[in-house]
């Protein structure tokens, strides 16, 4: 897909989620991060009580709107804060901290309707684990994309099954497999997370975890791994065990991940920055404008 900017042409080897957006919807589209005031089972025992190793204390929704507020007052609160940039455009209510389908299917139902009903809201994203897509839920998200699209963000980080061990994420590849072909026959986009930088994997296993999730999934996010403050894979950096990338280095590793990725693929993320207060490591992502110029250049 060829994107153009205020300079001239410019041409990006990848099929990026602004340019999808405009397309599907006819106009601008930001996406407003709402927490639903969910759990995970990897937090409330029923897997585990740690969380993943990686994942904050707010379950990666540090940009969200505040739990306490309804969905209705979150989705109006983000409005507001983007409200100068988005004239005359459109949003995705974007369920993000932690796992999404996770609640009983009466309490998934009164909140995702909520921003269904918002006429300003064209679309739901809905960020979850493979393991957390029962019949009930399954069939509640066929309900709301026969009225608005639904988009389904599974959070994988590794085709790895030794990796995946160690960053606790709490199942095998299989079930992911299984949730996106679950996905697919009611006709949900589904867009599949990977963590570039996990520890112990080469150049090599980020780019068959590409690979192999392109052959799927609809949509992909690139997430740079950020060590956050109080979280296990904390304690394992400040011990010398886990090393992050530079900027360098990440540019080189997105470009060949760009590469393999089809134009069919919609590319959502090809970066992320953690809070700046909780960032420990690498503090260079905090400059998310530098970080995303260095991309974009490398990728002309």
């Amino acid at each position: 897909m060829i994107e153009y900017n205020t300079k001239g042409a410019v041409f990006i080897q990848y099929t990026s989620l602004n340019a999808y957006l405009k397309e599907r919807f006819g106009c601008k589209v930001y996406k407003l991060a709402i927490d639903g005031g969910f759990t995970c089972p990897n937090r409330d025992g029923t897997l585990d009580t740690r969380g993943c190793i990686f994942c904050s204390k707010g379950g990666s929704g540090e940009f969200a709107g505040d739990r306490c507020l309804s969905v209705s007052e979150q989705i109006e609160q983000g409005k507001r804060l983007v409200e100068k940039k988005n004239r005359d455009g459109k949003y995705i209510a974007y369920f993000q901290a932690f796992t999404n389908t996770y609640a009983p299917v009466d309490e998934l139902r009164e909140k995702y309707f909520q921003a269904l009903e918002h006429p300003d809201i064209v679309a739901l994203s809905i960020a979850t684990r493979p393991d957390c897509l029962g019949d009930e839920v399954l069939a509640l998200l066929d309900e709301i994309n026969k009225i608005k699209p639904v988009f389904v963000e599974l959070g994988l980080q590794t085709i790895h099954e030794k990796t995946a061990q160690y960053i606790r994420r709490g199942y095998p590849l299989e079930v992911y497999d299984k949730a996106v072909n679950d996905l697919h026959k009611i006709k949900i986009n589904v867009v599949t997370h990977l963590i570039i930088g996990l520890p112990g994997e080469s150049e090599e296993d980020i780019l068959e975890s590409v690979s192999y999730v392109c052959k799927f999934t609809d949509g992909i996010k690139l997430q740079l791994l950020h060590i956050i403050k109080g979280t296990d894979l904390e304690k394992e950096y400040n011990e010398g065990k886990v090393k992050t990338f530079t900027l360098d280095e990440y540019t080189e590793i997105i470009k060949k991940c760009i590469d393999i990725i089809p134009e069919s693929v919609v590319v959502h993320r090809i970066t992320g920055d953690g809070a700046k207060k909780d960032l420990i490591a690498p503090l260079w992502s905090a400059d998310k404008k530098n970080v995303l110029n260095t991309l974009n250049r490398v990728l002309k």
